[in-house]
């Protein structure tokens, strides 16, 4: 295993499950991104400041560590732009399927007790771990 950092993995791991509970304890929302984002782009009454602030402070992140020294590591794509968005494609329809996405049912969801998400974040790890053998070791990519 390459670069192994468990320090900034946990603090990073703090830092979400904080924002989570910060987030359901001060909003009574739940911090799954498709779901921000899907009603940022139907904004309901009193619900559109909160969903562009959380979004905003999801993009600003990285920025604003580059502005403060941080050095960003090299980000390298071994894929063709078609199977990139082929990717992304199937990973919205994925989220729209389960009824949220990996931060709502892994982070909060498993967080409140949810059998849903339970049972959403058991098939989805499942079907990584199926994807990824059958990529490497029946496929070949």
């Amino acid at each position: 295993m390459e670069h192994f950092t468990p320090v900034s993995a946990l603090s990073g791991g703090l830092l979400i499950g904080l924002s989570a509970a910060i987030l359901f304890l001060m909003n009574g929302r739940i911090a799954g991104i498709s779901g921000i984002l899907g009603g940022a782009l139907r904004p309901a009454a009193g619900e559109f400041g909160w969903q562009i602030a959380f979004l905003v402070g999801l993009l600003a992140a990285a920025p604003l560590l580059v502005l403060s020294g941080y050095e960003m590591p090299a980000v390298s794509v071994d894929a063709a732009l078609p199977v990139v968005v082929a990717g992304g494609l199937l990973v919205g329809f994925g989220t729209r399927l389960g009824s949220g996405c990996t931060s709502g049912h892994g982070v909060c969801g498993i967080g409140r007790g949810s059998g849903r998400s339970i049972v959403a974040t058991v098939t989805f790890m499942a079907a990584a771990a199926a994807t990824v053998f059958l990529a490497r070791h029946v496929v070949g990519a």
